[in-house]
């Protein structure tokens, strides 16, 4: 196949419209995005051909409630260990969050220069910081192991500088006109974090920010795919920032009877598919991978945690806030995304949950999982009872959380599920995590506004893996 075929495929496979969905092996049916489950045919790279070649994980860094090592947040979720808790005293949020999943500080002279840290939203901080790691994990400098011009970053967030902006527009009304700082914009603008992080590592390629709420992040890393794909970069930067714990977000979503109230122990608060679940924890950090085409990362001698190897979206197109009940929207992103991948149902062994515990979506989305897997239902398990809901950064974090459990052949548990709602009858991992090899895996991100994001992870192709 040549470069202008190849390429027309991968569109032809992205658009989902079947004109180019075959990926038949020797004897053996091809299948679109509602095909039958089991064995999915070609020569089996987990299905693949060449139009459907992946982007090799070969960095991950993170600043989240479990921590910011790769291997410590893996090894806290396996362990059942949380990340939730009570809001300090001295925090903005404290007397506005009955708990929270709260990231460890970031001092910003660990990733700009003193006298550029106060003109910045921590979202930025965060996002620097889990880049900065990410890329020390996968052993890449931009100019020494990449050409800058063929590096891109795509770094997500849900909300941007909002911290930022409310403090800049109460020295307005305090103050007027001279009371607001210069810096205000480019301290809180949604790109600033890509724009940072390409600053700060000379990144001349493609640059973006990908604002679609808690879909956001997974959607980063559809990006950084595509432009592998495309032939548009070698090297991708992306993934989600999020800082969102202060009074006018909590409020918010307090009065939209969103977050989980009640709960003396704050750590038990977030229940993902748990009968006593009641709502959702609001939590932050950061998330970034660094994607590579196996032939940059083989050509450096790049190991690799895993390798994502589709993308499907979808818009439920029904309400604000509120899933589709029936699940349709959210099965339409994974069946798009087994499609992109050349994969059929029976192909994935585990799903990381969106999952954030509230009582409308986690039904919504056990249905969807009905709806694309039938009787081939596989594991099933959410980060979010350990970490809280990042928004922005949650579906960077859990595609990070499937790569690491691709690699390591574990599928971590969802932390207090404990009595599994009858209306969520999924093979949940629960109590104890479950050693099982991964042949693919399918990580969900749905959003308000109703944006679904699914993504499929498998074995790492390249040589050497983690």
């Amino acid at each position: 196949m040549n470069g202008r075929s190849e390429r027309g495929a991968e569109r032809a496979a992205e658009r989902g419209d079947g004109r180019s969905e075959r990926v038949d092996g020797p004897g053996e049916p091809g299948h679109g995005p509602s095909g039958p489950s089991g064995p999915s045919g070609p020569s089996r790279q987990g299905g693949r051909t060449a139009a459907r070649r992946g982007a090799v994980v070969t960095g991950i860094g993170l600043v989240s409630p479990l921590g910011r090592k790769p291997a410590e947040v893996f090894e806290a979720l396996v362990a059942g260990r949380s990340g939730v808790r009570a809001v300090p005293e001295g925090h903005a949020a404290y007397g506005w969050l009955p708990a929270a999943g709260i990231a460890p500080a970031v001092d910003g002279r660990e990733v700009l220069p003193p006298t550029e840290t106060r003109c910045v939203d921590r979202f930025v901080l965060l996002g620097l910081a889990a880049a900065d790691d990410a890329l020390a994990d996968a052993a890449l400098v931009v100019g020494r192991d990449a050409d800058p011009h063929r590096t891109a970053v795509v770094l997500a967030t849900g909300g941007g500088g909002l911290e930022t902006f409310e403090q800049q527009s109460h020295r307005r009304l305090e103050r007027g006109r001279p009371g607001v700082s210069p810096y205000l914009l480019p301290g809180m603008l949604s790109n600033m974090a890509a724009a940072r992080v390409a600053i700060k590592h000379g990144i001349r390629g493609y640059s973006s920010a990908v604002v679609t709420a808690c879909a956001a992040g997974a959607q980063a890393i559809a990006e950084g795919l595509r432009l592998i794909r495309a032939g548009d970069a070698d090297v991708v930067v992306c993934g989600g920032t999020e800082s969102s714990l202060h009074p006018t977000i909590a409020a918010a979503f307090t009065n939209a009877r969103a977050l989980a109230q009640g709960w003396e122990d704050a750590e038990q608060a977030s229940r993902p598919f748990d009968t006593r679940r009641n709502g959702f924890v609001l939590g932050e950090g950061s998330a970034v991978l660094v994607l590579e085409s196996a032939e940059h990362a083989e050509a450096r001698g790049a190991a690799g945690y895993a390798e994502v190897i589709g993308w499907g979206a979808s818009t439920d197109a029904h309400h604000p806030t509120m899933p589709r009940p029936d699940g349709s929207g959210a099965a339409d992103a994974m069946r798009a995304a087994l499609a992109n991948a050349g994969l059929a149902p029976g192909d994935i062994d585990y799903v990381n949950a969106h999952g954030t515990g509230t009582k409308l979506g986690d039904v919504a989305e056990t249905a969807a999982l009905h709806a694309v897997f039938g009787a081939h239902q596989p594991a099933v398990s959410s980060a979010k009872g350990a970490t809280g809901h990042l928004l922005g950064a949650a579906g960077a974090l859990e595609a990070a959380v499937t790569a690491l459990a691709v690699a390591r052949g574990t599928l971590p548990p969802t932390l207090n599920l404990t009595d599994p709602d009858p209306a969520c009858d999924l093979d949940h991992v629960r109590g104890a995590a479950r050693p099982a090899p991964v042949r693919a895996a399918l990580s969900n991100a749905f959003a308000f506004g109703g944006h679904n994001l699914s993504l499929v992870l498998g074995p790492t192709s390249t040589r050497a893996s983690r």
